[in-house]
């Protein structure tokens, strides 16, 4: 698959190494042994458990399938291919009874509307879970999907850990080529399978490579809009993701909490110092 660009290459090898020792440290440090994780089908969230196997070993991850009535049927028996490869235990837990009647309460819901609650419901699952099996849940969001608010918050953007979070779609793409996930999910449409019909690249009307190549430039080397602009970039696409990373900016950021007092959680009393580390 081209995917990449020369700025956008990366060395898998080192960068697996350095996400599998995350995670076995990250989890370690949280107090836990075990990792929980939502299989979509899609190629972010097998990247991130098939690291999380490798840190933890296949005993230790608990992969959840989470399909909605209207889920396409591709997208389970792509996410029972992989747990079949990766040799993860998986649970199905159809979400539909669970939703229908908050879906149902409003006519009128749009269909972004009805993916949030889908998305939230599956996170609640998938907490109750990590509950039950005293572990972690493991995030999936990619680089790409942090930076445009391409997600829900408390739904698929909560987690205790994320892996992939500091690596582009693209990125995400040459990683999963390396560590072996299965072809058929690496190369189709990108999609949250949140309504029938929805990719990724149609919602956001660019390609992830158009997107990335000016996301690196933007974010990693710090061009303003006009350089992007100035060096070939659509000015469409650059108003637009500019537009979309300040606009999405309190998704990725803690609750923000009103300081009166001279220590404030998530303002000045957030680093590992404060408590002792």
């Amino acid at each position: 698959m081209e995917t990449q660009t020369r700025e956008l290459a990366i060395n898998p090898g080192l960068v697996k190494k350095f996400l599998v020792e995350f995670i076995r440290e990250e989890t370690a440090k949280a107090g836990f042994k075990r990792l929980v994780v939502g299989i979509s089908g899609g190629v972010d969230s097998a990247l991130a458990a098939a690291l999380a196997v490798e840190a933890l070993g296949e005993d230790n991850v608990k992969g959840m399938i989470l399909p909605y009535r209207e889920t396409n049927p591709e997208s389970i028996s792509d996410a029972n291919l992989f747990a079949s490869k990766f040799n993860i235990n998986c649970e199905t837990v159809d979400i539909t009874s669970a939703a229908e009647p908050l879906v149902g309460l409003d006519s009128s819901m749009s269909k972004v509307r009805r993916g949030n609650i889908l998305s939230r419901l599956r996170m609640i699952v998938l907490y109750d879970r990590s509950a039950k099996e005293n572990a972690l849940v493991l995030g999936t969001s990619n680089k790409t999907e942090l930076l445009l608010g391409y997600g829900t918050l408390f739904g698929d953007m909560a987690h205790a850990i994320n892996p992939l979070g500091d690596l582009y779609k693209t990125q995400v793409w040459q990683m999963a080529e390396f560590v072996g996930i299965p072809d058929k999910i690496i190369k189709k449409k990108p999609s949250a399978d949140l309504w029938l019909g929805q990719t990724d690249e149609d919602e956001l009307g660019y390609s992830y490579l158009e997107i990335d190549r000016a996301l690196y430039l933007l974010v990693d080397h710090r061009m303003t809009p006009e350089e992007l602009v100035s060096a070939g970039h659509n000015p469409q696409l650059v108003k637009d993701l500019v537009k979309k990373i300040i606009g999405s900016q309190f998704k990725r950021r803690p609750p923000l909490i009103a300081k009166i007092s001279p220590r404030t959680i998530n303002v000045d009393f957030r680093y590992l110092r404060d408590w002792g580390v």
